[in-house]
């Protein structure tokens, strides 16, 4: 019998989830299946999906720029995560467990987003009427009985407002904010309040701009204020798949469950 010593291969210890679900690269792993179905759903002509307004804003500027390539805009957004995943010097590897805790993880944020909504509606409730066409277009959505393609079309493009609308205002402009305020000169606590602020104004403010636009009232406008108050937080703390995954469910929990 040999006594030469054996070599030991070392096990990886498991990942934590509150650490690994904020890794760009779980970010990635997590959002991929969301970002499939939402690319080829919106080329389907039978699911009737329509691309999402910040989708069509980012190709329109992509195209002005000579870049029209159709999957530009989903590979540039793999690259930057796998560039962001890159800098933080972080292992390669994404647990199956964590991708599953936080699709549940989404789902009960999502949940908490439609709660504020209610405690703002009662809050402001015979302070500020919703103007007549809001309630009127709620009724009718309402009283609408969708076809199955409709819901179908319905589903891809929340998909796909969760992934780019986050994309947008949080990885690309929160982001981009709270560099040049740090650059100014501003304490890192305050750039960061001042970046949140700014961007979720432009969040709110972005729905009711181009073709698609909806009517402006106020109730509406607060609420997506303080939604993306929300997702700011959120892609702070919790990273960009968390933050797309809870845009893209509550979207789906109040445009197609309630």
């Amino acid at each position: 019998m040999s006594d030469a010593p054996q070599d030991i291969v070392p096990i990886a210890p498991p990942i934590d989830y509150w650490h690994g679900s904020r890794q760009p690269l779980t970010s990635l792993a997590f959002i991929a299946p969301l970002l499939v179905v939402y690319e080829v759903g919106v080329l389907l002509p039978e699911s009737g999906a329509a691309r999402n307004g910040v989708d069509v804003w980012l190709r329109t500027l992509l195209d002005w720029v000579g870049l029209g390539q159709y999957f530009l805009l989903p590979l540039l957004t793999v690259c930057i995560l796998l560039g962001w995943h890159y800098t933080t010097r972080q292992p390669w590897r994404v647990s199956r467990r964590v991708l599953g805790r936080m699709a549940v993880e989404c789902l009960v944020l999502a949940v908490c987003l439609r709660l504020i909504s209610e405690l703002q509606y009662g809050l402001m409730q015979g302070l500020i009427t919703p103007a007549a066409e809001t309630v009127a277009m709620a009724v009718e959505h309402a009283d609408a009985s969708p076809s199955v393609s409709e819901r179908l079309g319905d589903l891809i493009m929340f998909l796909g407002a969760g992934i780019y609308e986050e994309l947008l205002f949080r990885l690309i402009l929160l982001s981009a904010a709270i560099w040049g305020l740090r650059r100014l000169g501003i304490q890192p606590r305050w750039s960061v309040v001042g970046a949140v602020a700014l961007t979720s104004f432009l969040f709110a403010a972005a729905h009711y701009l181009g073709p698609y636009c909806e009517n402006l009232d106020l109730f509406s406008f607060l609420f997506r204020f303080v939604a993306g108050l929300f997702f700011c937080v959120l892609f702070v703390y919790r990273g960009f798949g968390i933050t797309a995954g809870a845009h893209a469910g509550y979207d789906i929990l109040v445009g197609l469950l309630s």
